[in-house]
């Protein structure tokens, strides 16, 4: 690919230069009636009033053509610039400009090929006639690439989608390096969500804390893609700023199923935090009544109490206990 670099210019102030036109054209117009006065007071002869009329007649025509000369760029916008298809430079300055009016402003094109107006504020959004006209926002952008369905490692299907922040840094590339650099960046982010979420399983299945995984390693994935696909759209001038998981969910045909798998895990472990506090109350329970001396209890006893007590403190209703009155033997 043959690439370009970017030339920044700084072309003439635009205001000067459209006073200057302005007072020129203005000049001819009148020079057109002085002319005409003089003549029908026999002032000037007929050669000379043909000759100066010819010439002012063209100025009229040949100056309003320098206002093509005058290009209008907007805070934090660019405008690259062509003459007969070559390319002259970029303007980044904020202003009125002048510029040779023979230049052209530089646009993307659309998916087929033909020169349109592409929206600045969104990449989902068409902002009409209101859109500006040639000129390549330098804005901070956001771009939301819609649900993708994958495959993690584990085979498992999920919804995926990812949010990225970016800009565009050189206008020269995004303009002439690519076609739609707008359609490119977002071809290139679901290209990276699939890659990435391949290598990683959704969530841990084995209980290996060591493990990378898409819900609990969401920031350094995010990274990981920030990376990869700012490789992916340099060519393009696009920076990008930030990249971030923006929906992440199994697919909905296997959604029940792992739901319920999520929901027996959270139970045991919550069983097992039950039982290992009811066995150190028990503990503590047996050491109190053998140190304050309260009562003997032989080891059947124990075990029935330690059996009463596990069943009090690890069920998930409200005991109903029966009183013995009588001896315990």
């Amino acid at each position: 690919m043959n690439n370009i670099t970017e030339k920044r210019i700084n072309p003439q102030k635009g205001v000067a230069a459209l006073v200057l036109i302005t007072l020129a054209l203005a000049a001819a117009i009148a020079g057109i009636v002085i002319v005409s006065v003089l003549y029908e007071g026999e002032w000037i002869t007929d050669v000379v009033f043909g000759t100066m009329l010819t010439i002012l007649i063209l100025l009229c025509c040949v100056i309003p053509c320098l206002y093509a000369g005058l290009k209008l760029v907007g805070p934090n916008e660019a405008m690259v610039l062509s003459l007969f298809g070559r390319y002259v430079g970029t303007i980044y300055d904020e202003g009125l400009h002048f510029v040779n009016p023979f230049c052209q402003a530089v646009y993307p094109k659309d998916s087929d090929g033909e020169e349109k107006n592409i929206p600045l504020s969104s990449l989902k959004i068409e902002l009409g006639k209101n859109a500006p006209r040639r000129r390549v926002s330098t804005k901070l952008m956001t771009f939301v690439n819609g649900n993708q369905k994958v495959n993690d490692k584990l085979g498992n299907p999920i919804d995926i989608s990812a949010v990225v922040i970016w800009k565009v840094m050189d206008a020269t590339k995004a303009v002439l390096d690519v076609d739609n650099y707008s359609a490119f960046l977002s071809n290139q982010t679901d290209s990276i969500v699939r890659d990435i979420a391949r290598l990683y399983p959704y969530d841990d299945m084995d209980d290996v804390d060591d493990e990378m995984t898409l819900r609990g390693s969401s920031e350094k994935i995010a990274e990981e893609m920030k990376s990869e696909l700012q490789k992916r759209v340099a060519p393009a001038g696009i920076v990008i700023e930030d990249v971030r998981i923006n929906q992440l969910a199994y697919a909905p045909e296997i959604a029940s199923a792992m739901l319920q798998r999520q929901q027996a895990t959270a139970v045991i472990a919550a069983r097992s935090k039950i039982v290992e506090g009811a066995v150190g109350m028990v503990e503590m329970a047996l050491k109190r009544i053998e140190a304050d001396g309260m009562v003997e209890l032989d080891d059947e006893r124990k075990a029935q109490m330690v059996g009463n007590l596990m069943v009090v403190l690890c069920g998930n209703r409200e005991v109903n206990p029966i009183v013995n009155t009588g001896s315990i033997y």
